[in-house]
């Protein structure tokens, strides 16, 4: 069973892309681990327990004291059998310390254990869960939630989990609970919420790649969710859970349903007219004064004086517009809100973008004043959309402030 060496059991639909804590090129190539106890025998991971570090002279005692072992255990036998003959099931193996030098494990089935000069201990080889009790977690959007977690595992070479650490459930326990405080400290809490089981994929192939060394595999993490302590800072509390599926789309699929959902959000509001509020810092009354673009670059104006760090804080993306006038031209557009105070205006940013959408420049005008939904442009083909889908929905932030 342990001539070949280890590969991954299969995680269902587990992404290849590796987690928050795994190196790209340790996630598709497996070398040897440094720092360890076993460094000193070579391949150990790969069952070649051939000692080249010991001595000649070490060797020969090593081989006189086994042999005189050997003798007296053969002489007093069946005696002696009560005590070197052990019964290993199937689903254990023995680790044997022979004169202090590890060798292969032994079983399944009656194993000779020699008296004096092996200590051995006992592995489980079957799967065991433990949990990890609801903890407080402070997540991206500034809330804080109770956060638990059921965890699958089993040990895969029982040689590396003895060598490897002192108390394996108790470094597995803690490795797992770091490893999923930081990868919820970067979530939302909506994504907590709706992705619940890709987070727990993540967190398999997190645990996994720090526990390798020590011979232990995680099969399953499934997160439990607990009450919410804290909303999330700048946004409404209504929209914690997942919002009922739009009428009459209920058949669709993640991209367009979540386009339906986060970026229309009230699809059935009454329109409102479009204004921009200014507030003059001489007097504490607000002026609203109507503005209605009639073109993109009265529209970038309007933009303009809606940047802040706040908003800047809450969408953090570059979004990049390809727009596309009557006359058969195109112009460049861009909205910065990944850094300072944000920034708009005509041409290319400087870098790649995180969300390019191609439109006309009627139908960019259309969909910030509200007269056309985002979700029709884009099934209708109107609006074309390249990069992440959750983080063009981030753009309903600067589209509901145009509309105040």
């Amino acid at each position: 069973m342990f001539s070949k060496s280890y590969t991954l059991l299969p995680q269902g639909d587990c992404p290849k892309t590796p987690g928050l804590f795994v190196d790209p090129v340790s996630f598709t190539q497996r070398g040897p681990h440094k720092g360890f106890s076993f460094d000193n025998i070579p391949n150990v991971s790969e069952n070649d327990f051939t000692d080249t570090s010991q001595g000649w002279l070490s060797w020969i005692c090593n081989l006189i004291v086994i042999f005189f072992v050997y003798f007296f255990t053969f002489i007093t036998f069946p005696i002696t059998g009560w005590f070197v003959l052990k019964t290993v099931p199937n689903y254990q193996r023995i680790v044997a310390f022979r004169l202090g030098r590890v060798g292969p494990p032994k079983g399944p089935g009656i194993v000779l254990v020699l008296p004096l000069i092996d200590q051995w201990q006992r592995v489980d080889l079957r799967t065991r869960a433990f949990n990890i009790p609801p903890s407080q977690v402070i997540t991206l959007d500034g809330g804080e939630l109770l956060v638990g977690a059921d965890i699958q595992f089993r040990i895969w070479n029982p040689v590396m989990s003895v060598l490897s650490v002192q108390d394996l459930n108790a470094s597995t326990r803690m490795t797992a609970q770091k490893a999923m405080t930081y990868l919820l400290a970067k979530r939302t809490v909506r994504e907590i919420q709706t992705q619940r089981v890709k987070l727990g994929e993540y967190l398999v192939a997190d645990i996994n790649e720090m526990t390798r060394p020590w011979g232990l595999e995680v099969d399953r993490v499934e997160l439990a969710l607990g009450s919410v302590l804290k909303a999330p800072e700048q946004s409404p509390s209504a929209p914690l859970t997942m919002p009922p599926a739009v009428p009459g789309l209920e058949g669709l699929t993640d991209p367009i349903q979540q386009l339906a959902m986060h970026f229309l959000g009230g699809i059935q509001k009454p329109q409102q007219e479009d204004c921009i509020t200014f507030t003059d810092e001489l007097s504490s009354a607000a002026q609203t004064v109507m503005a209605t673009p009639r073109s993109v670059e009265e529209l970038l104006d309007a933009v303009k004086l809606l940047l802040s760090e706040a908003l800047v804080h809450q969408v953090g993306a570059c979004f990049q517009f390809d727009v596309s006038s009557e006359d058969g031209q195109h112009h460049n557009y861009f909205v910065d809100l990944s850094q300072g105070s944000g920034a708009a205006g005509a041409g290319s940013l400087c870098r790649e973008p995180d969300v390019t959408m191609s439109m006309s420049d009627s139908d960019l005008l259309a969909m910030f004043q509200g007269v056309l939904r985002p979700f029709s442009a884009y099934t209708s083909g109107r609006l074309k959309i390249q990069g992440d889908i959750d983080t063009a929905m981030k753009l309903e932030e600067l589209i509901k402030l145009l509309k105040k």
